[in-house]
Order: structure tokens, then C-alpha cells, then sequence
């Protein structure tokens, strides 16, 4: 066996084996096969695409590729969700506490952001003290006595990720959805939950852009999900604005905390909401997703998931006074508000041009060394269906970078757009079982 046949097989459509696939990621993370032949069989794949079985054992071959976090040790139904990426996403923040308050262990491995913000660990992080680098007693531990933690992904998970997606990153074979799959699965199943469902995001505001090529990614994760014998669902949301009112890594973290008091935006709510009935009917807890909405909402206004939330925040060394005092955040010393030029119904706002604002100001990084600024960022006054009067408040931005006030300021006010007309904004479009 070897690489040059094996390109070979790929480059005319023909189907490898298990073995094969096995040999190519272990002798690639072993360093016995160079970036420039992977580099072709990637381009291969690209055109000529895997089916589903060389989808799965690409996936099982890159979780075997390094560590794999067992959670036989905790007691309970472990639950996990996973996002494509989007502007305003603190979904996690929110549903990992509603899962602890009903009885379900929200086990979750993140991390950090680059591009529009932060990722969630950055977020975690704003809150003063906050560690992600537990250890794995330390996590099991604090699953078992809380039934929430979120932690780091080390450098010992799933290698094989992390060198295929740098050079799918410079050959421009990113965008095909078995690689795509097998790189979001293989960090799913390398830490080991009974129940997932996956929130994909379509937009502007997102890697996939049209409901047709979302659908596909889906559906074929959720049937790789389903042959490692995982419960798993996935949704496909609206991103072409931003989902929250808050971008940024602080302001996200004190929106999550207002919306786990059930003072929150209605769709920061509605996605946990939804993604958390399907975990709880998905492991029995309900008889319908509908009397698992029921409890979770309950749950945002009966104090259960802000409760979880800080008892998360105290096990993992941070500061729960931020929690009950969402002003002890420091924000950013430029404060810039942004008004309204005109009237009418906000028909849009861009996602992607509010993300990039958001990344200019300091809240998101452009390559890995970059220092984020946690108080940076911007808050929406206004989103899609909402009506505005000429010299109404549209959005504030928070920013240290005196320089870039000027350029942000017009590129989020460009980010609006407006009609006559109300727009009716779905942000739920499709859920595949």
C-alpha cells in the first residue's frame, strides 16, 4: 500500500477501503507522507468526492488518531451540541445551564474563535478567573457535581484535524462537505456523549450560504452521527443577521446571563430553547419536544439555569459576582453610537459586515497570536422587522482602537438596510432527524 495508488484510486472516482484511509491518516500524522501528496489526494477528494462509508471511516480514522475523552466515569445522559459558526452565537452559554437544570450532564469541549469574535472559551474567559484547562479528573469530577463543564480542546485530540484542516485552509479544498463532516464529527465523537444535535447555520453570516448546501451538510452528519451510534439531529437557523444583540466576548457572556434570567433576545432564546427540547425528548426525558420547550422556558424564568450557570462559573475558578453584577464587566473606553439616517422597517442587517466591524474593533482575531480585547464589540438597538425613525439609536460599538471608530462606525451603519415593508424573518428553517 501506498500514497501514489492510492491518489491514483481517488483521482478516478474509485471508492478506498477502510485500511486505506487508516494508512493515509495515520502515516500523515506520523509525518511519512508530505503536505504536497496530501495536498493532491485533497484536491481529488474535492472533485470526486467520498461517499458516505469513506466519509465514516475517514471520521473513525481521524478520532483514532489521538486521545479520546471517556465520560464512563459520569453518571447521567451526557449531551452536546455543536454550531457551524455565526455572528451573535452564544448558544452554548445558554443551553449548557437548561440542560444541567433538568437533569441532562451538558459535557462540552470548545474552542477559541477566529475571525468575527471570539469562541466560546474567549468568552468564558471574560469572566475573571474563568479555566478551561481542567484536567480530566477535574472534569468528570465537576460534571458529576454540577453536570455542566466546558473545557479546551488540548493538542492530544483529534491530531489529524488539526493538520488536514491547515492545508485543506491553503489548497482551497475547504469547502467540501465530507471533509467538512469528518473534521466537525471527529471532535464530536472523540468525547464520548450519548446525544448531539447540530445547529447549522445559512447566511451571510455563515460558511454555508444557500438552505440547499446546509441541508446536505446535515443530513449527511447526522447520518454519520448516527453509524458511531450517537443520537443525532441537526438544524438548519437563519444567519443573515446577527443572532443575538450582542457581539462580541464580554457582551455576549452578560446576554447569556440576561437570557438565562429569561430577560434575553427572543432569538438567543427560541435556538436554545429548540436545540434543548430535542437533547431532552432525544434521551427520554420528555414524551414531545413541546413539554420540553415548556420546562426550558420555565427554567429561563424560574432562577434552575442562571443557578447552573454560576455553580458552572465557581467549580471552574471564576468570579460569580460578575454573574450577579453583569456591570462589574469592564467594556472597552470608546463608547461610539450609531444613529439612523433615514425610516422605515429594517429589512437587513449584514452579518458578515457586523462580524467584521465586531473583528476590527478588537473582539475577534485574524491569526492565532492575536490578542483579543474581551470588552470590545458592538450592541444592536435594532433588528430585522423592527421599525426605526430617522435619528433613532441603530447600534453602539465598544472599542481601545481610537483609529478604526470612523471606518467601523459607517461600515455597521452601511450594514442596515431598510423598507416600507415589514419583513418576516424565519429563523429556524429547516430540522432534520
Amino acid at each position: 500500500m501506498n500514497i501514489i495508488d492510492i491518489i491514483e484510486k481517488k483521482k478516478h472516482s474509485e471508492e478506498l477501503s477502510e485500511e486505506e484511509i487508516k494508512y493515509l491518516i495515520d502515516n500523515y500524522v506520523n509525518g511519512n507522507i508530505p503536505d504536497y501528496q496530501m495536498s493532491a489526494l485533497l484536491m481529488a477528494i474535492y472533485f470526486n468526492k467520498l461517499n458516505i462509508d469513506e466519509t465514516y471511516f475517514l471520521t473513525k480514522s481521524m478520532v483514532l488518531s489521538g486521545e479520546t475523552i471517556k465520560l464512563d466515569k459520569v453518571k447521567g445522559i451526557k449531551v452536546d451540541k455543536h454550531s457551524t459558526g455565526g455572528v451573535g452565537d452564544s448558544v452554548t452559554l445558554v443551553l449548557g445551564p437548561l440542560m444541567a437544570s433538568v437533569g441532562l450532564v451538558f459535557a462540552k469541549m470548545s474552542g477559541r474563535g477566529l475571525g468575527h469574535t471570539g469562541g466560546t472559551l474567549d468568552k468564558l474567559e471574560s469572566i475573571p478567573g474563568f479555566n478551561i484547562s481542567l484536567t480530566d479528573e477535574e472534569f468528570i469530577n465537576n460534571l458529576n457535581e454540577s453536570h455542566i463543564a466546558v473545557i479546551g480542546q488540548t493538542a492530544d485530540i483529534v491530531p489529524a484535524d488539526k493538520l488536514l484542516y491547515a492545508l485543506r485552509d491553503a489548497t482551497a479544498t475547504v469547502d467540501n462537505v465530507s471533509l467538512i463532516s469528518s473534521s466537525i464529527l471527529s471532535k464530536k465523537i472523540a468525547l464520548a456523549n450519548d446525544a448531539l444535535v447540530l445547529d447549522v447555520k445559512v447566511g451571510k453570516g455563515a460558511f454555508m450560504k444557500d438552505v440547499e448546501s446546509a441541508t446536505e451538510l446535515s443530513k449527511l452528519m447526522v447520518e454519520l452521527g448516527k453509524k458511531f451510534n450517537r443520537k443525532t439531529k441537526a438544524i438548519i437557523t437563519n444567519m443573515n443577521e446577527p443572532l443575538g444583540k450582542a457581539i462580541g466576548n464580554s457582551l455576549e457572556v452578560i446576554e447569556a446571563i440576561e437570557t438565562l434570567r429569561g430577560e434575553g433576545p427572543k432569538a438567543l432564546e427560541e435556538i436554545s430553547v429548540t436545540i434543548g427540547s430535542k437533547l431532552m425528548h432525544m434521551c427520554g426525558k420528555t414524551e414531545d419536544e413541546e413539554e420540553a420547550k415548556n420546562i426550558l422556558h420555565e427554567n429561563l424564568r424560574n432562577g434552575k439555569a442562571i443557578e447552573k450557570f454560576k455553580e458552572m462559573v465557581k467549580l471552574q475558578g471564576g468570579d460569580i459576582s460578575y454573574i450577579d453584577n453583569t456591570k462589574k464587566f469592564e467594556l472597552s473606553k470608546i463608547k461610539c453610537e450609531i444613529y439612523s439616517n433615514e425610516s422605515g422597517y429594517v429589512k437587513e442587517i449584514d452579518a458578515l459586515e457586523i462580524g467584521i466591524a465586531s473583528r476590527d474593533l478588537g473582539a475577534g482575531r485574524l491569526t492565532k497570536e492575536d490578542k483579543l480585547d474581551l470588552g470590545a464589540g458592538i450592541l444592536l438597538n435594532k433588528k430585522i422587522g423592527d421599525y426605526v425613525n430617522e435619528g433613532e439609536l441603530l447600534a453602539t460599538l465598544y472599542t481601545n482602537k481610537e483609529d478604526v471608530v470612523k471606518d467601523v462606525a459607517k461600515r455597521i451603519e452601511d450594514a442596515f438596510s431598510f423598507s416600507d415593508d415589514k419583513e418576516n424573518y424565519e429563523l429556524i428553517l429547516k430540522e432534520i432527524d
